[in-house]
């Protein structure tokens, strides 16, 4: 006789018809669970938004919480006044990583902030919980219902089956402008590599005895060829306090074709591992006995891109001009891994913000979509000094309120100085002088082509 507290009735089953086994509709979907995609669905819930925050990933929080990048950047301007240039979430998030000793500052020539992904990945996930922010995650996009422009629907494969979502508008914060990609929208490629990252996060280190910064990236330049290291230069990363670092000492290929992604993911492992037996050996003191508390997701900088009704030149960088639809602000340098061995570092002044427009996170030809995060566009130098943390998260906030505005219609007939209110504390006080373009000039002041190969040609 069966006992009753093991008496389970099984059911025989098979896989019903073909077409979605759920559906969901809601007023704005989200692809992309990172800091630019939890950013956006904060801030649409807040406006009362329904909000369906959907990630490729077993978990939220993106490469900020699951690719080890160990500080947000881009979030304060250079020193020695270092402002806060955005807001938003990080007004939330900060104090409370701060009380649980899980970040800390670094003042340089900005300031970055060290954070414990675990704690900003919990944070992450009991803010979206509270906001009422329905989570999907392990899903993967399998087709675009795009009318003209017009996003209706977007259906995804799941390992339980198939999931339609149906809302008014959306936003692509994949990274990969997979959304903009898949609704057949145009996209932009580089013409060569631009490097990712294999981060590792190790402990057992002695952090009094670190190398400096200067002198550890020389050694690597020195060694690299003996332990077979790609990169020629790199950072660690120590959280104070703790005997742990994050290692930023790799470069990988980024591919956007499957098992290309597999393999590059297997050899950064590799190159880590080499990193660790390189710092070993010439570094004894602080990583003499380090050891691989565990390896982050691939890190991936600048892949592919949506191409906008303006793309953001490093020209307009430089000179930090100011739009009339700004919705960003940061003053990160040029950081531009378009070459193995190393990568462009080109710090501002103390003085230096520049912006990032709405028409570089609106994909051409979409009426009911926008990107934020590091697939906007930008030209390769451009979209390396707006791709961190920090003016990615101000994108997402953006994005929600922009469509919030449009309320279904095109985001091109909303009220810009209404956008400009709404997200100020980002973006800064109107000042005469600035830089901002007059009203009724449009933001798309694309160059000429040749005007930018004469720019390409001088960078």
């Amino acid at each position: 006789m069966p006992h009753k507290l093991t008496d389970v009735k099984i059911h025989t089953v098979t896989k019903p018809p073909s077409g979605p086994l759920e559906e969901l509709r809601g007023d704005l979907c989200v692809v992309g669970a990172g800091i630019a995609g939890v950013s956006a669905a904060l801030t649409a819930a807040g406006l009362g938004r329904r909000v369906i925050l959907v990630d490729a990933l077993p978990m939220l929080g993106g490469q900020c919480a699951n690719s080890l990048i160990g500080l947000f950047c881009g979030v304060y301007g250079n020193g020695p006044e270092y402002r806060q240039l955005t807001h938003g979430l990080f007004d939330r998030m900060f104090p409370a990583l701060e009380k649980t000793g899980d970040l800390s500052y670094n003042h340089r020539h900005t300031i970055t902030v060290n954070y414990d992904e675990h704690a900003v990945g919990r944070w992450m996930e009991r803010e979206i919980v509270q906001a009422g922010v329905v989570p999907v995650t392990g899903a993967s996009i399998l087709s675009v219902d795009n009318d003209a422009g017009h996003l209706r629907s977007v259906t995804f494969a799941t390992r339980y089956g198939l999931l339609k979502v149906e809302a008014d508008a959306f936003i692509d914060a994949s990274g990969d402008a997979a959304l903009t990609w898949e609704a057949g929208l145009e996209c932009r490629v580089p013409e060569r590599t631009i490097w990712g990252s294999q981060q590792v996060r190790v402990e057992g280190l002695v952090p009094s005895a670190a190398p400096d910064p200067q002198d550890l990236a020389q050694s690597v330049y020195d060694h690299a060829e003996e332990y077979g290291l790609i990169r020629r230069d790199g950072l660690a990363f120590f959280f104070p306090g703790r005997d742990t670092a994050v290692l930023n000492m790799t470069h990988i290929e980024s591919p956007l074709e499957a098992v290309g992604a597999a393999e590059a993911q297997l050899r950064g492992k590799d190159q880590a591992d080499r990193v660790i037996r390189f710092l070993r050996d010439h570094h004894p003191a602080a990583f003499g006995q380090a050891s691989v508390r565990f390896y982050g997701l691939p890190g991936r900088r600048q892949t592919r891109w949506i191409a906008g009704e303006h793309q953001l030149t490093e020209h307009e960088v430089r000179s930090g001009f100011r739009f009339e639809d700004s919705i960003a602000r940061t003053s990160w340098p040029i950081e531009l891994h378009d070459q193995p061995e190393g990568y462009v570092w080109e710090q501002f002044d103390g003085e230096h913000v520049h912006y990032v427009p709405l028409g570089s996170i609106t994909p051409r030809g979409a009426v009911n979509l926008l990107a934020a995060g590091r697939c906007v566009d930008g030209d390769a130098a451009a979209l390396s000094s707006i791709r961190v943390m920090g003016p990615c998260a101000a994108m997402g906030e953006a994005a929600a309120h922009a469509l919030d505005l449009a309320d279904g219609g095109p985001v091109a007939e909303i009220d810009l100085p209404q956008l400009r209110e709404r997200i100020r504390a980002n973006i800064g006080p109107d000042e005469a002088g600035d830089g901002t373009v007059p009203a009724g000039v449009p933001s798309s002041n694309r160059q000429d082509e040749e005007e930018k190969e004469h720019l390409h040609a001088a960078h």
